[in-house]
C-alpha cells in the first residue's frame, strides 16, 4: 500500500520557503539578474551601508536569492560578505551567477550566534508572516556586534497572507508587507538604534507598492529583547 502524500508545509514556514523559492528561483534570476541597471537608490544605500560598516567587515547577505547582485556590490565594496538563503536551489544557482562571492544554505531567521559587524535584508522578509518579525530582527540582533550596522529594504503595506506569486509564476505564496512604523518598534525592540528611515514610490517597472530603507545600528548598551 503506496504511503499516504505528506501535508504541504505551513504557509510561511522555511520548509514552505524553500518549497516555493526552489520552484522559482530559475524564473527569479531571468527577471532581476540585471536589477541594477535600473535602481540607482538601491545601490545607494547599500554603498552607504558599506561605508559604514568599513572595509574588511565580516557581513551577511541574507535571503540573498538566485541572483547575488547585493553580495556581489558589497563585495565590491571591500567587505567580507557571504550570501545566505534557506533555499538550496537558489545558493546552487547563484554560485553560478557570482563565482567569485561566497554563499551557504543557511535560514536568515537563525543567525544567532554568529558575530557580523552588519547585514543586510534586501526584500527577505517578505517570505514570513508578520508575527514573525520580533523573532527574526531579535535573531539578527544576536548575531550584529555593538556598533554593527542594519539595512533592511522592504515593500510597504499591510498585506499578509497567501496570494498568487506577484512575480509571474503559476504558485501560491505567502506575502507580508509592512510599514515604516512596524519596522522601525520591530528593529528598535530588538536592540537597534533606527538612524534613518525613507521611503520611494515604485519605478515603472516594479511591483506598483513603495519601498521603505531601514538603516539602523545595533545599540551596544542592551541586549535583544530589553
Amino acid at each position: 500500500m503506496a504511503d499516504a502524500p505528506l501535508p504541504p508545509p505551513e504557509p510561511g514556514s522555511a520548509a514552505d520557503v524553500v518549497r516555493t523559492w526552489d520552484a522559482r528561483a530559475d524564473h527569479y534570476l531571468q527577471l532581476f539578474r540585471h536589477e541594477w541597471d535600473g535602481k540607482p537608490q538601491d545601490r545607494e544605500a547599500l554603498h552607504a551601508f558599506a561605508g559604514r560598516v568599513g572595509e574588511g567587515g565580516r557581513v551577511y547577505d541574507a535571503g540573498c536569492g538566485p541572483c547575488g547582485h547585493v553580495t556581489a556590490l558589497l563585495a565590491e565594496r571591500g567587505l567580507d560578505v557571504l550570501g545566505i538563503d534557506v533555499s538550496p536551489r537558489c545558493v546552487e544557482l547563484v554560485g553560478r551567477e557570482q563565482p567569485g562571492c561566497r554563499f551557504t544554505v543557511m535560514d536568515q531567521r537563525e543567525t544567532a550566534g554568529e558575530r557580523l559587524d552588519g547585514l543586510v535584508s534586501y526584500y527577505s522578509l517578505h517570505d514570513q508572516p508578520k508575527s514573525g518579525l520580533p523573532a527574526t530582527l531579535a535573531s539578527w540582533a544576536a548575531a550584529v556586534r555593538p556598533g554593527g550596522q542594519l539595512l533592511i529594504v522592504a515593500k510597504e503595506g499591510t498585506g499578509d497572507g497567501v496570494i498568487d506569486d506577484p512575480l509571474g509564476s503559476d504558485l501560491r505564496v505567502y506575502w507580508a508587507e509592512f510599514t515604516e512604523d512596524e519596522l522601525r518598534a520591530a528593529a528598535e525592540t530588538a536592540a537597534f538604534r533606527v538612524d534613518a528611515c525613507t521611503v520611494r514610490e515604485a519605478y515603472e517597472d516594479e511591483i506598483p507598492t513603495r519601498r521603505i530603507y531601514l538603516a539602523a545600528t545595533r545599540d551596544g548598551a542592551r541586549c535583544p529583547g530589553e
